[in-house]
């Protein structure tokens, strides 16, 4: 890598043409201060010598003139930028689409699917401070709960309120997710990434899922998928006329499409059996997502005025010193 040095501010550098001015001044008004004086011979003056504090008088003048010189050169903003330098572009608009249906209840997870994805999700947002982020639910509807926004705040609250039960059951894949690839086909963002995150198999709405990948592949917007639920049976909460019971229920997900969706975005397809499972899948998107967008920057600029401005304010400490304290008894 190779610095060079600019001025953001470069007019003020004619401020400099003021110093040659200044010690011709300087020496125009010394020599006005003294008399002329005729004598016969300097002989005698000759041998005295001149006193160390006498020189020190033009030392001051010096200094001072370096002070205003630093000064001017701080005003016209010095930066250095360095020709090559490797780094992480932030610019991630992110929307994870999540299954609300009522078969989000299962007690496979603790408390319950529906629960786990929420903490383990609003863990990953924790992580991702600099990010757009948004949330859309679908069950046998859709809608978005929250639209991309860096008030991560504000997300995880509506994260809190989601619960089953709040809009119609069933599983509308292909709108869930058309409705997050609508919520980023307006992005300008370095990178636009969804995560879906369902528990069974489309059973309703009226678009296709893969039609809706092939609308996310057409706005660059990969898909990550997430099949959640163990294997084989589940314990599934039941409503019956003895009250609410647990059943032991077979675990559908579709996984063949959740794989063609990811595959077709550029995307990638887990499968989450336990809580902790389905953390690292979380953990593995974040670390794929930084990798992605690893950018070279070839002008990276880094103010310099800082160091000129402590040094002229140590000049000024040190012209101090020397005329009130080592020359305090000269005029």
């Amino acid at each position: 890598m190779f610095k060079t040095l600019t001025f953001a501010n470069p007019g003020f550098l004619f401020l400099l043409l003021v110093i040659p001015a200044l010690v011709a001044w300087y020496f125009y008004r010394r020599k006005r201060n003294y008399a002329d004086l005729q004598v016969s011979s300097i002989e005698g003056f000759a041998r005295a010598g001149k006193n160390f504090r006498i020189y020190l008088t033009y030392v001051i003048y010096g200094v001072r003139l370096l002070t205003i010189t630093l000064l001017i050169l701080a005003l016209a903003r010095p930066q250095t930028s360095l020709s090559r330098k490797d780094i992480s572009v932030e610019g991630i608009d992110l929307v994870i689409a999540l299954d609300v249906s009522g078969s989000m209840l299962a007690m496979d997870f603790r408390p319950d699917r529906l629960e786990a994805a929420k903490d383990v999700a609003m863990e990953f947002i924790d992580g991702r401070q600099d990010d757009r982020i948004g949330l859309v639910i679908f069950s046998g509807e859709t809608f978005t709960q929250c639209p991309l926004t860096t008030d991560h705040s504000v997300l995880k609250n509506l994260f809190r309120d989601i619960h089953s039960g709040i809009i119609d059951d069933g599983t509308a894949l292909g709108d869930g997710l058309a409705t997050a690839v609508n919520r980023l086909r307006g992005s300008k963002a370095v990178s636009r990434v969804i995560i879906l995150l369902t528990d069974g198999v489309n059973n309703m709405g009226s678009l296709d899922p893969r039609s809706a990948a092939e609308i996310a592949k057409l706005y660059g917007i990969r898909i990550y998928t997430i099949g959640i639920g163990t294997m084989g049976q589940a314990p599934y909460p039941v409503q019956t006329p003895f009250g609410m019971q647990t059943q032991m229920m077979d675990v559908q997900i579709d996984e063949p499409l959740m794989k063609e969706i990811a595959k077709m975005t550029d995307g990638k397809y887990f499968r989450a059996t336990n809580k902790d499972k389905l953390r690292a899948i979380y953990q593995e998107i974040d670390k794929m997502e930084k990798s992605k967008i690893d950018v070279t920057e070839f002008r990276k600029k880094k103010e310099e005025f800082l160091p000129l401005v402590l040094a002229a304010f140590i000049l000024m400490i040190l012209e101090g010193l020397i005329r009130y304290v080592i020359l305090r008894n000269i005029p």
